[in-house]
């Protein structure tokens, strides 16, 4: 069951560069994103690299990790998955699942017991906002 609203985050895309696909017929390109906002009412910033690929065709795979950190010191690693449609130039609007680690206390801790769902969005300037969800 989707559960409350946990997070919202805007920022860029930092750093692109193309890699060799696994067949020779098609590249993967790696993302790397900063962003900032708040998760749980707490200032936050997410830092994470995800790798892209078409998997079939007009759709788009992506799976990454990255860190979460929160002005109380909190911090949290995340990794997960999500897909795309093919849109023009660095559009991209990804609905995605992530399983986060982060410390037994703190105002992290409970994303131990949920998988988040969310939506990532970035526009043709590369600007990025995201949006999570727990998933109960």
């Amino acid at each position: 069951m989707l559960g409350e609203k946990i997070g919202e985050m805007t920022g860029r895309v930092t750093g692109m560069r193309v890699l060799p696909g696994d067949d020779y017929r098609f590249i993967k390109m790696e993302i790397t994103v900063d962003e900032s906002g708040k998760v749980f009412g707490v200032d936050a910033r997410n830092i994470g690299t995800y790798t892209v690929f078409e998997r079939v065709p007009g759709q788009l795979y992506g799976s990454g990790q990255g860190i979460l950190e929160t002005s109380d010191g909190q911090g949290a690693i995340w990794t997960g998955h999500g897909v795309s449609k093919m849109m023009a130039g660095m559009r991209a609007a990804f609905r995605f699942s992530i399983a986060f680690q982060a410390g037994p206390g703190g105002s992290l801790s409970r994303l131990n017991e949920v998988l988040v769902v969310g939506e990532h969005d970035v526009d043709e300037q590369g600007r990025t906002k995201t949006t999570i969800w727990e998933w109960k």
